[in-house]
């Protein structure tokens, strides 16, 4: 059986915004997002564009780093994705 992956993600929304989420399946989330039937936050914000994930071993450690990159200013997180 093959380990599961777990994503903490970023993506830049048509306003410019930055969402950041938690998922175990990229693409299918990116495509969720971009039917409108993601994140409250994303639901009128469409299409958006993915600009920077992270890979976990564990959905702990990928939610811990959400957390983590949630707090940080648009700046941060703009230099994380450089």
């Amino acid at each position: 059986m093959e380990d599961e992956v777990h994503y903490c993600y970023i993506v830049r929304c048509s306003d410019g915004t930055l969402y950041c989420g938690y998922t175990n399946d990229l693409t299918k989330r990116v495509e969720t997002h971009n039917r409108g039937k993601g994140s409250k936050y994303t639901r009128r914000r469409t299409p958006v564009t993915l600009i920077y994930s992270e890979e976990f071993k564990t959905k702990s450690k990928a939610l811990k780093r959400e957390h983590q990159i949630k707090k940080l200013s648009r700046k941060e997180k703009l230099e994380l994705i450089i």
